[in-house]
C-alpha cells in the first residue's frame, strides 16, 4: 500500500541553460556583444527548486540526464533543497537550451532536448508515489513518444493512488507542433493545468486569455493561466473565478518566471492554500524570478 505523505514529486526536464543577454539586436552574419552564463535549468527542475525555496514539504525530482553533466546537476538540485532522482543516460547528452535574452528581458529559446525526453516507462515506478501528496508533470514530457507514455503512466498510477496531478503545458511552439487535441488527450486526468497565455491560446484557439482559461476549465477542474506582468487568472467549472495581480518588478531575464510561479503555487497548495492564495504566491515568485539571470532561485555556488 502506498504510504501517504506531504512530498511533492516533479517529473520533468533537467537542462543545461546557456543564457546570452544581448542589449542590442542580433546582428546577422557577425558578432553581437552579450553576457553569457551557463546555468542549471529545465522547466521541471526549475519548478522543483522554487517549490523547495517556498517551503512546506519535501520536493523530489525525477528526470533523465546525460552522464556528461549528471554530477553537476545533482549537486545543484541538492543545494536548492531538492531530492534528485536522476536517471543517467549513457547514450544521449543532457538537454541543452540556449536562451537569447534581449534588452526587454524577453527570451527566445533554442532547444536540444537530449536525454530529457528519453525518460521512459522503465524509469517510472508506482513506488515513486510513496510519501507523495502531489505530482507535477512538466509539459515537455508530452512532446516525445517515450516520455509522453511515461507521463501517461504516472497519471494513471497517481489516479489509482489518489494523488492529485498538475501539468504545465511548457511551450506554445512545441504545443502547436504536437497539436492541441493530442496534448489535451494525453494530459486527461490532471486536476490542475498551468498554462501561460500563449499556451492557453494554442490549446483553445481563443486569443483572449479569459475565454481560453474558462474553456480549459471545462476539461480540467482547476486552470491557472499566467499573464506575465499582468498576473494570473484562476478558472474553475467553465468560468474565470479570480484575477490575481503580480507585484511590480524590474525585469532582467524572464527565463523561468513561469517555472517560479508553478513551484511556488504547488508549494502553497501543498501547505493548504486555496487556488487564489496559491496563485498570489506564484505571482510573487515569478516577479522575483525576473529580477535575476536564469530560471532558479539563488543558492550558494555548486562548482562546475
Amino acid at each position: 500500500m502506498r504510504r501517504a505523505g506531504r512530498a511533492l514529486l516533479v517529473v520533468g526536464d533537467v537542462v543545461t541553460d546557456v543564457v546570452a543577454r544581448h542589449r542590442t539586436p542580433l546582428a546577422p552574419a557577425t558578432d553581437t556583444a552579450a553576457e553569457i552564463r551557463t546555468l542549471p535549468g529545465g522547466a521541471g527542475a526549475n519548478a522543483a527548486c522554487w517549490a523547495a525555496r517556498s517551503g512546506g514539504g519535501e520536493v523530489r525530482l525525477l528526470g533523465r540526464v546525460g552522464t556528461d553533466a549528471a554530477d553537476w546537476h545533482e549537486r545543484a538540485l541538492r543545494a536548492a533543497g531538492v531530492r534528485p532522482l536522476l536517471v543517467r543516460d549513457a547514450e544521449a547528452a543532457t538537454a541543452t537550451v540556449i536562451a537569447l535574452v534581449d534588452a526587454s528581458a524577453e527570451r527566445t529559446f533554442l532547444t536540444d532536448s537530449g536525454a530529457a525526453l528519453r525518460l521512459s516507462p522503465a524509469d517510472w515506478s508506482p513506488g515513486l508515489l510513496d510519501g507523495v501528496a502531489r505530482l507535477h508533470l512538466s509539459g515537455y514530457l508530452f512532446f516525445a513518444g517515450p516520455s509522453r507514455e511515461t507521463a501517461r503512466q504516472a497519471l494513471r498510477d497517481a489516479a489509482e493512488a489518489g494523488v492529485p496531478v498538475s501539468v504545465d503545458p511548457a511551450s506554445a511552439g512545441f504545443l502547436a507542433a504536437l497539436g492541441a487535441a493530442r496534448f489535451l488527450g494525453a494530459a486527461e486526468g490532471a486536476e490542475v493545468l498551468l498554462p501561460n497565455a500563449d499556451e492557453a491560446r494554442v490549446l483553445t484557439g481563443h486569443a483572449e486569455p479569459e475565454r481560453a482559461a474558462a474553456e480549459l476549465s471545462r476539461r480540467f477542474p482547476l486552470v491557472v493561466a499566467t499573464l506575465g506582468a499582468a498576473g494570473a487568472l484562476v478558472a474553475e467549472g467553465g468560468a474565470v473565478t479570480a484575477r490575481v495581480a503580480a507585484p511590480p518588478a524590474r525585469p532582467v531575464d524572464s527565463t523561468g518566471a513561469g517555472d517560479a510561479f508553478t513551484g511556488a503555487f504547488l508549494a502553497a497548495r501543498l501547505a493548504g492554500a486555496d487556488p487564489v492564495k496559491a496563485a498570489e504566491a506564484g505571482c510573487r515568485a515569478g516577479a522575483e524570478a525576473v529580477t535575476a539571470v536564469g530560471g532558479r532561485p539563488p543558492v550558494a555556488p555548486t562548482g562546475g
